[in-house]
C-alpha cells in the first residue's frame, strides 16, 4: 500500500520536473558577430545558423 508521504514525494517530483531553469532564446542568446575568416567552416555553418534563428524569434537585424 502507497502511504500519503510516498503519494507527497511522488507529487513534489513530478511538479518539480516542470520548473524552467532559464530564459528564452532571446533573453539569453545575442547575434554571433565574429569575423568569418576568423571561423572553421563548421563554424561559420553553426554562427549562420544561430543568427537565422534570432533572426526568425527575436527580430534581429541581419
Amino acid at each position: 500500500m502507497v502511504t500519503p508521504k510516498v503519494l507527497a514525494l511522488v507529487a513534489f517530483m513530478a511538479l518539480g520536473a516542470c520548473q524552467h531553469a532559464g530564459g528564452s532564446f532571446c533573453d539569453i542568446e545575442e547575434p554571433n558577430r565574429n569575423p568569418v575568416e576568423d571561423m572553421t567552416v563548421v563554424e561559420a555553418r553553426d554562427a549562420l545558423a544561430h543568427n537565422l534563428k534570432g533572426e526568425k524569434l527575436c527580430g534581429w537585424e541581419a
